[in-house]
């Protein structure tokens, strides 16, 4: 018995680390695509993007210091409001794809810009940003602080977290078109339209609210993981299986989309074997569906 259980903890063991190095390996990936799009189509071109990035390239042309460290330096309040709203994980992995991104676009910096001409630059520095930022959520990080302050703003306003962060977008490029011009300004927004396309189609769905159902013979433990650490609440189903006519226990919970790898990790902690089915929701009304404070 006590060779069997050790024998299930190192298999565990590697499952875990195999999960951690693929998701460094991605979120290493996207960073360093994101990199390219900014310094190697946007930034020679003067056309920016949105949220913490946007700030950072307006920033860095008014004052001549490294984009770099504007990247790193405006996300780092982030890093810390990711790890008290999502977790451990989530902040961890996003510190290193700034850290890799910052890096990144200092390299690049200096490296010739692929093309002059303002719409393929648009496009092609959307579609790499749009790539490199879809790849980094997909694998549980995030590569800009404003969607994480627009969670937390979330839950003491009455607006959706896109429409917060569409606000936020609309203020940079109105700022960005003071800076760069009103022409950079709307290619600007043409390159964040691709972008947030890019982004739909790499993690399949941009919805803020996913549902999800878990069918485990761990459920209790599931569920009370779940709401340790992702804080949200769970509600337990009673259901039969057609085929074999057992009773089940269905975990039903509904998370943002930032919280799903994390979700999925927990899951696959718990029980390898559990069924897990996530769906996206175009609208959350009433309940508990509220983030609670983890302590």
């Amino acid at each position: 018995m006590a060779r069997q259980q050790g024998s299930i903890q190192k298999q565990h063991r590697k499952t875990s680390l195999k999960r951690l190095l693929k998701r460094t390996l991605f979120i290493f990936i996207g960073a360093i695509l994101m990199a390219i799009g900014i310094e190697i189509f946007l930034v020679p071109n003067l056309i920016m993007d949105g949220g913490i990035v946007g700030i950072s390239i307006i920033l860095s042309n008014l004052t001549g210091i490294n984009l770099g460290l504007f990247l790193f330096l405006l996300n780092i309040p982030f890093f810390f409001l990711g790890y008290k709203q999502i977790g451990k994980t989530f902040a961890i992995s996003t510190v290193f794809g700034i850290a890799i991104l910052s890096v990144a676009a200092t390299i690049l910096h200096p490296v010739e810009a692929f093309t002059s001409d303002i719409i393929l630059a648009a496009v092609f520095g959307g579609i790499t940003l749009g790539a490199g930022v879809g790849i980094v959520i997909r694998y549980g990080g995030s590569l800009d602080g404003t969607e994480i302050l627009a969670i937390l703003i979330n839950k003491k306003l009455p607006f959706s977290v896109g429409e917060i962060v569409m606000f936020f977008n609309i203020f940079i490029f109105i700022w960005g078109g003071f800076v760069f011009g009103w022409d950079r300004a709307m290619y600007s927004v043409l390159a964040y339209f691709v972008a947030f396309k890019t982004i739909d189609v790499v993690i399949q769905g941009l919805d803020e609210s996913k549902s999800a159902w878990i069918i485990s013979d761990q459920y209790q433990e599931i569920g009370e993981a779940i709401i340790a650490r992702l804080g949200r609440g769970v509600t337990y189903l009673n259901g039969e299986g057609a085929y074999t006519g057992d009773d089940k226990k269905v975990i039903f919970c509904v998370i943002n989309r930032l919280e799903e790898a994390k979700l999925k990790s927990i899951v696959e902690d718990m029980d390898e074997g559990a069924f897990l089915a996530v769906a996206d929701i175009a609208e959350v009304r009433g309940g508990r569906f509220k983030k609670k404070d983890i302590h």
